[in-house]
């Protein structure tokens, strides 16, 4: 990566170097003769331009680009090889140590002489192997495509034979899962290999006595790089295929632009590596940069994430906000020291305005909530640091472009609501094997989000539901969200989700699934204090007619509220529950 004129900075002018230092020492003597020409005439292979001065920031890739270079590679090419790029419990990997063995696993997995562009499944906890087998990939011209560790035999049956994959790379605790699926799959990956330094047929075997120098894959910044599948709240995942630029586009625009992200922080994400939103901050965003993000193996809890953070010393914190509902629970418990967290990000699902007063108010510390998709990588519309709007998404991230359209595809006015569409350069390409929901999410250039929102005059976007989510009651339409927030007011409640649930005339009523704060709470006692608050703070159309107190909600594994369960659940109660609807006359 280079920088050449005082008006265009590298991204590893993010590590303090000046743009004449930022350059690298083959092009130094070119700049010297031609100046300023020398980024318009030359550009070496792997390199972007990042052009600061205007807005948005502008970037240039070089004709060949392979997008591992810039984020592993240069940081030892530019001496920064003692930084200390992933730190875990099970000890710190530097730059250099992290760019060798991204090497080896680079060309390990060339030796499995698979196709070009080959789908590799990583079925990889949160660890360092992530990163080499990612990257390593990545460097070698072969598909990387991150899956959930938390998933069960069917699961990964269906990904191996929808992503017809070359071969799969898995977690030895994860064996019974992979092992089974791979057994009872029509397609049969070439190879299945465990990432188990006892076994010989191993890749951790394979990487041991392989080369620690590897020439990147020719590769195009818009050519295919790496997939991910999406969470699968509302049907089937389905597969993203995502760009070599994308992910530099999210690092600068987001990362750097909005959060600020500079060499001497340290990244800890609760939301995990293969979810879109985790593969950003605990990975990409730190790379782009040069610096440490910290790694937690196992699903974040409230006690093993303060646990993290006293040890390891974050300074940006990224949760979820069913985890921040939970993180405070425990802080009636615990005091753990949180006094390294500079900012706080949320993210996954809405943020309850009450969830960021009382985070704000016992934290000290600052939740800037932020919407992004796995479709668009990352986060598109943001809060700001300098300006948070709670209850709001925030504004659109510079380098992206939103519109708001009605069932017609018209523009709405201010104010009103309708589905979001959102363009900018870190879009995935398309759905994988999928043509039908390819050519209903993917418009012209633009993404469907499948979200409605509503802008407000000053520019904020307010989440209203998933437009497969939105309830007709009464001939008017409702937000289930609307009702969530409210309902998620009261003290007993930890959690809330609403769904329609037709009644004995086939008529469509809200009916809402809640969470208590704790386990032994009268049932009958909360429901009376929620018909109340309901009477007090929503039209009567929107008064949820059933209550039903659970355990917990149907969720995926990236935080998400699996509606279509609920509704099935839903269906399932009124065939077999005669309970009458909840009258609100007094």
């Amino acid at each position: 990566m280079l920088s050449v004129g005082a008006s265009i900075e590298l991204s590893p002018g993010c590590l303090g170097l000046t743009a004449d230092q930022a350059l690298l020492p083959e092009l130094r003597q070119v700049k010297a003769v031609l100046g300023g020409r020398a980024g318009r005439l030359m550009m070496l292979d792997n390199t972007v331009l990042v052009d600061r001065s205007v807005h948005p920031t502008a970037m240039r890739f070089s004709d060949r680009f392979n997008v591992a270079v810039p984020f592993i590679d240069r940081h030892v090419t530019q001496g920064y090889g003692d930084r200390i790029a992933i730190r875990s419990i099970s000890g710190d990997v530097s730059y250099a140590t992290l760019a060798e063995r991204v090497a080896q696993c680079g060309n390990a997995l060339r030796r499995l002489s698979l196709s070009p562009r080959a789908r590799l499944l990583m079925v990889v906890r949160d660890c360092p192997d992530f990163f080499y087998i990612f990257w390593g990939a990545i460097k070698a011209g072969i598909v990387p495509v991150p899956l959930d560790t938390e998933l069960r035999t069917d699961d990964y049956k269906f990904f191996i034979e929808d992503s017809r994959c070359g071969a799969i790379v898995y977690s030895p605790e994860l064996s019974a899962e992979i092992e089974g699926a791979v057994a009872h799959s029509i397609h049969s990956p070439r190879y299945v290999l465990p990432i188990d330094f006892d076994q010989a047929n191993s890749l951790s075997a394979m990487m041991a006595d392989a080369p620690r120098r590897l020439t990147a894959a020719n590769a195009r910044a818009d050519a295919e790089c790496f997939w991910l599948y999406s969470s699968g709240s509302t049907d089937r995942p389905k597969a993203a295929v995502h760009r070599h630029r994308d992910m530099v586009m999210t690092s600068q625009l987001y990362g750097v632009d909005v959060l600020g992200i500079q060499p001497d922080d340290i990244c800890f994400s609760a939301a995990k590596l293969f979810f879109a939103y985790g593969l950003g901050n605990a990975m990409t965003f730190p790379l782009w940069v040069g610096a440490t993000t910290i790694l937690l193996p196992a699903l974040a809890t409230p006690r093993s994430t303060f646990a993290m953070i006293e040890r390891f010393r974050p300074t940006l914190y990224f949760g979820l906000p069913t985890l921040y509902a939970a993180q405070l629970q425990t802080l009636d418990m615990l005091t753990p020291d949180l006094s390294s967290i500079r900012l706080c990000v949320s993210a996954g699902e809405p943020l309850p305005e009450h969830l960021f007063h009382k985070w704000r108010e016992r934290t000290r510390t600052l939740i800037i909530e932020g919407l992004g998709s796995t479709e668009a990588l990352h986060i598109f519309i943001s809060n700001r640091v300098d300006d948070p709007k709670p209850g709001t998404a925030g504004q659109i991230v510079a380098g992206y472009e939103a519109k708001i359209l009605d069932e017609k595809g018209h523009a709405v006015r201010t104010g009103e609501g309708g589905n979001l569409h959102v363009r900018g350069q870190s879009i995935a390409l398309c759905y994988w094997n999928n043509p039908k929901r390819t050519r209903q999410t993917f418009v012209h250039g633009w993404l469907n989000t499948g979200d409605i929102f509503i802008q407000s005059s000053d520019g904020n976007y307010v989440y209203c539901g998933r437009t497969d989510d939105m309830l007709k009651v009464g001939g008017t339409w409702c937000s289930p969200f609307e009702i969530e927030t409210v309902l998620a007011e009261h003290r007993g409640v930890l959690e809330a989700a609403v769904v329609g649930r037709a009644d004995a005339d086939g008529l469509i009523k809200p009916e809402a699934w809640i969470v208590a704060n704790q386990k032994r709470a009268d049932p009958a006692r909360i429901e009376g204090e929620l018909i109340q608050l309901c009477k007090e703070k929503l039209a009567p159309y929107k008064y949820p007619r059933w209550f039903n107190i659970v355990a917990e909600l149907p969720k995926t594994a990236t935080g998400k509220i699996q509606r279509f369960r609920l509704k099935a659940l839903s269906e399932q109660t009124a065939r077999n529950d005669a309970q009458e609807p909840i009258s609100y006359r007094e």
